[in-house]
């Protein structure tokens, strides 16, 4: 059996990696270069948005303090949040976030997959349920950043640029700490390195295809997923919390 205190950790990992990247996604509503954007960036923030309820609302489970969900979305400070660095960094110009939402994209979907073999059950069906959406996400993310890639030269230098400056926040999707080590000896999460060959494989071959350049960086940023945060994360909690935190248990 997994230990209480490291599921509960796991759990609100991979609830805050969803909400953080759905609450970005969100922020294009209304301001997307193209209406077909707008929408689709709409709908898949609420995807994430969806997953992000059963994560933490199994996290707070866990915990058995009785928090809810919302509790641990709208009442949790930055310090307390685990998600990675890449999913909190601003949206920038559409290369920015079409780059951002790929690189994570394919680390989560091999995650999910691994994650339907859980020895949780609870987890299980969580991963079964969300891997569908995965898998629209992620070949949606990698077309749009192959035509941009290979489309004009404008395109082109964004999408390298966004490349160049968003890959050294991706080492730490696959930096393993006792949380994660704990769960791979419980049977409840697979080995990082296994999703890292798969995530290697998958950007390869994105690179040869797009032609862009890829990073040689030898450093990676950290410290999300242990609470340690970029400065954008204050302003984005203070925007996504805004309204609990002024209404407490405010209800429509």
């Amino acid at each position: 059996m997994a230990d209480k205190d490291a599921l509960f950790k796991f759990l609100c990992r991979m609830g805050d990696n969803c909400l953080i990247i759905g609450h970005r996604n969100s922020e294009w509503c209304g301001h997307a270069p193209i209406l077909e954007e707008d929408i689709a960036l709409a709908n898949i923030a609420l995807d994430f948005i969806g997953q992000t309820q059963l994560w933490l609302g199994l996290a707070g489970e866990v915990e058995g303090e009785g928090r809810t969900a919302d509790n641990l979305a709208y009442l949790r400070d930055a310090f307390d949040f685990k998600n990675f660095l890449l999913v909190e960094q601003p949206n920038g110009d559409f290369a920015q976030t079409l780059t951002r939402q790929m690189l994570f994209d394919a680390w989560h979907l091999p995650m999910l997959q691994a994650l339907k073999e859980s020895s949780d059950e609870r987890i299980a069906a969580i991963a079964e349920k969300a891997v569908k959406e995965a898998k629209y996400h992620l070949e949606r993310s990698r077309n749009l950043c192959l035509h941009m890639g290979d489309g004009t030269e404008e395109s082109k230098r964004r999408m390298q640029d966004a490349i160049d400056l968003l890959w050294p926040y991706t080492g730490e999707m696959f930096k393993s700490d006792n949380v994660d080590e704990a769960m791979v000896a419980a049977g409840v999460a697979p080995d990082l390195a296994d999703i890292k060959a798969t995530w290697d494989n998958f950007m390869d071959e994105f690179f040869a295809e797009a032609e862009l350049v890829k990073p040689e960086n030898a450093w990676f940023q950290q410290g999300g997923k242990t609470g340690t945060h970029t400065e954008h994360m204050g302003f984005l909690l203070a925007d996504m919390q805004f309204l609990q935190r002024a209404y407490p248990g405010a209800t429509w």
